[in-house]
């Protein structure tokens, strides 16, 4: 279960968008100069991306393959409709942790972990979530706690 973030949300939500951002952006710079994400990889092991028609389009193409067969192979649809991929850890998710088609890959891993995204206040429940995958994130909002930057708003 994910920690309980509302009065940070509520104060989050009272000032402007944009210092949000910043802030965000500026934290998100920083523990991504401090954390390896080849480490940890708990994005790759325990979370299955959307993909979309030219991820999918993409992938095959680098992979040799028709889209169909990358499909087949590889993705189901989830309960939103959505194709993900049928295995995690990601079938693409080599025992170093790198990434076998990096280059190419999906779209929402090329986003993740979001916290560098334009308009956080507008996706703070995916945020939220990705708290309890990724110690980047997770270390963001503990900052965030006891920021001053809070304080001065």
């Amino acid at each position: 279960m994910p920690k309980d973030y509302s009065q940070l949300i509520k104060k989050l939500i009272s000032l402007e968008p944009k210092k949000v951002d910043d802030y965000f952006h500026s934290r998100h710079k920083k523990e991504f100069e401090k954390i390896n994400c080849l480490e940890c990889a708990n994005c790759c092991r325990n979370l299955g991306p959307l993909l979309t028609d030219s991820d999918i389009a993409r992938l095959s193409k680098h992979l040799k393959i028709k889209p169909s067969k990358f499909t087949e192979q590889f993705l189901r649809i989830d309960e939103d409709n959505d194709y993900v991929f049928k295995t995690m850890p990601c079938p693409f998710l080599q025992d170093d942790n790198y990434c076998s088609v990096y280059e190419y890959r999906p779209k929402a891993c090329k986003e993740y972990p979001h916290t560098d995204r334009k308009n956080i206040l507008g996706i703070l429940d995916i945020c939220i979530k990705n708290t309890e995958v990724c110690p980047a994130v997770a270390n963001i909002f503990n900052k965030l706690n006891n920021d001053k930057f809070l304080m001065k708003t």
